[in-house]
């Protein structure tokens, strides 16, 4: 009767952790880390700004898992890799420490909590559902800069955001292919996302300290985008490891005056920014559709008009199938050839969601 007894009261024994009841019998059959929490508990700390009194730890493969997608404010310590790590780690033994790896079918993490215990370290948690439950619960998925120049390298369909302002850090450096959407200007400017609800949108700011692009993400989701990601580490850690980036140079096309298709494509993936687009058509053809962002001057209003084009931009001029364009060209080169221009001598089919095909002319 007594062992029976006492078996019974080995498997009530629970840890409060976060709300979350675990039999530490049960943990202990597993080799779970006694001290479990759940996502209520995580949500607590995994924000940005990250909080200085706790570290949320990834335990899995770094380029293989985290890269791609990892609980905000979380910092990679593989499992693996734990021994040489051990530096990432902070020098205070008493911070909230806690460990998630890929769910309850993953040790890695409860691994790495009894290696951070024997270290000395006193306040460690076990999220044992992991990632996955993080996903499944609607946790926002955070990537590192490294997955983003990936997805760059392979021009994969995405669309990166710059929620910080334009002037004062956008126009001064930004990731590649960035659109400046200001988190302050987020309603005013949401129409520069895509109309297609399922690309994927990777918002970024300035760092770990820099709330601007999960406020944004946040808002995008709310619109109802179901691709949304932020990059917690931002603009600071991609100048870090890639450089501030040079913008792409203009090369001239066949004709003369023009621009090659392949360099205006690049430059409106890479910098946008750096163009204004001018749809020389008469203003029905524009309303009827355009390419995204371009500016309605028609070619009878050109010269007029002249004075109000930019010179800290390069001026592309379009229509159809270029012989308008290549009119204001000309016309440009003639009264005012200090400005930047050229023109696009292709054949474009307009789409109304403001995309296009370009079919290059000999």
């Amino acid at each position: 009767m007594k062992t029976k007894l006492s078996f019974l009261i080995i498997i009530l024994i629970t840890s409060f952790a976060g709300g979350v009841t675990v039999s530490a019998a049960a943990e202990a059959k597993k080799g779970w880390y006694p001290h479990i929490v759940d996502i209520e508990f995580v949500k607590k700390y995994a924000v940005i700004p990250k909080p200085a009194d706790v570290l949320i730890i990834d335990a899995r493969p770094t380029a293989r898992k985290y890269d791609r997608g990892h609980i905000p404010g979380a910092i990679s310590i593989p499992d693996s890799k734990f021994d040489k790590m051990t530096g990432k780690l902070p020098a205070d033994k008493s911070t909230l420490l806690i460990y998630y790896c890929g769910g309850t079918k993953c040790k890695l993490s409860h691994k790495s909590a009894f290696k951070a215990e024997k270290l000395g370290y006193t306040n460690i948690k076990v999220y044992a559902k992991g990632y996955p439950n993080w996903v499944k619960s609607g946790g926002l998925k955070a990537v590192s800069v490294a997955h983003i120049k990936k997805l760059i390298d392979k021009n994969a369909k995405m669309v990166i955001v710059d929620s910080r302002p334009k002037k004062r850090k956008y126009d001064k450096g930004h990731i590649p292919g960035a659109i400046s959407l200001p988190d302050s200007q987020f309603d005013k400017l949401s129409d520069q996302l895509p109309a297609d609800k399922t690309t994927p949108l990777y918002f970024y700011c300035q760092g770990l300290k820099c709330k601007l692009s999960p406020k944004s993400a946040a808002k995008a989701i709310k619109l109802g985008y179901t691709k949304v990601y932020v990059v917690p580490t931002g603009y600071p850690a991609w100048k870090k490891a890639y450089g501030k980036g040079k913008l792409p140079a203009i090369k001239a096309g066949k004709e003369s005056g023009s621009i090659a298709v392949s360099s205006f494509q690049q430059l409106m993936r890479d910098a946008p920014d750096t163009l204004l687009l001018v749809d020389v058509r008469d203003s029905d053809e524009f309303k009827s559709a355009t390419i995204k962002g371009a500016i309605n001057i028609p070619i009878n209003e050109l010269e007029k008009k002249m004075d109000s084009l930019p010179k800290n931009k390069a001026i592309v001029f379009f229509c159809g199938t270029a012989g308008r364009a290549g009119e204001a060209y000309d016309m440009l080169q003639l009264f005012n050839p200090g400005l930047k221009s050229y023109f696009l001598n292709a054949e474009i089919t307009f789409n109304k969601d403001g995309s296009y095909t370009l079919k290059e002319l000999e």
